[in-house]
């Protein structure tokens, strides 16, 4: 039975102080829940009779539930009417399930350590921009997001929905970015990105680098860009024709993590 508890308890993961005091964070729909279990605690699980059946809810609580291992083994779940869900859920068009998940512990590599490819956010506050790029970054198997600490926080139900899944496969940190980009091996490049940069098609890239992507409306802030060993700019086609004046900072990554990609792998 849906309490009123229980619907305030949710609303209030929908705000950043709700989510610092419960340490939990709220993701809904089968997909995404789905991919989420085993990767976080799941607190407590809220669905439709059509889901538990699907899902086979009633060896749940043996933690035996069919292709869900022990993950669901210490959860609360409750089925909910159609109409219940509707009620408690943070989505315009509620599906199926609604689930609560405990916010992990963040235990950051040090930036000494670090190799590979990584994403740096400064600043970026649209919550689905911030989805989107973590979701692009696990199909482009980037592991670690590092955000300044105005960057939009990563366990906003928007930022979890638009994530797709991603959340269970990247790290996403928030840092001193300016203090973490100058602790960074020699090894490592860091690639910002700028209208006035080189072209991202003539630019030599590393397989070993940090690519900073920066604000929606003011880019990366000089005191991030004086530490970028490079400046990235994605041409418009055909040169010099009149255009919008920027990419959106979610696709412009996307645009970004392919080439390099394509070049270093």
């Amino acid at each position: 039975m849906l309490t009123k508890a229980t619907i305030q308890l949710v609303r209030s993961l929908d705000t950043r102080k709700g989510r610092k005091r419960e340490s939990c964070f709220v993701a809904e729909g089968p997909r995404l829940v789905g991919e989420l279990l085993g990767h976080f605690r799941c607190r407590a699980l809220m669905a439709t009779a059509d889901w538990l059946a699907a899902n086979d809810d009633t060896s749940f609580a043996a933690g035996q539930g069919r292709g869900m291992d022990n993950r669901l083994k210490d959860t609360k779940i409750e089925p909910l009417t159609q109409a219940e869900l509707e009620r408690v859920s943070l989505q315009q068009t509620p599906n199926q399930v609604l689930a609560i998940f405990e916010i992990p512990d963040d235990k950051m590599p040090e930036p000494q350590s670090l190799k590979g490819l990584h994403i740096a956010l400064d600043e970026v506050q649209d919550p689905g921009n911030l989805g989107t790029i973590i979701r692009l970054a696990d199909w482009f198997g980037v592991e670690h997001i590092w955000c300044s600490q105005t960057t939009a926080d990563v366990w906003n139900p928007k930022v979890v929905q638009a994530s797709m899944g991603g959340l269970a496969r990247v790290r996403v940190h928030y840092i001193n970015l300016p203090s973490f980009l100058g602790q960074l091996p020699a090894s490592m490049n860091v690639y910002g990105t700028s209208l006035d940069g080189q072209s991202l098609w003539a630019q030599e890239l590393s397989g070993d680098a940090v690519v900073v992507m920066g604000n929606e409306g003011n880019g990366v802030s000089p005191e991030v860009a004086a530490i970028c060993s490079h400046n990235l700019f994605i041409p418009n086609y055909p040169p010099g024709r009149a255009t919008t004046e920027s990419l959106n900072v979610a696709m412009a990554t996307g645009i970004v993590l392919s080439e390099f990609r394509r070049r270093v792998m």
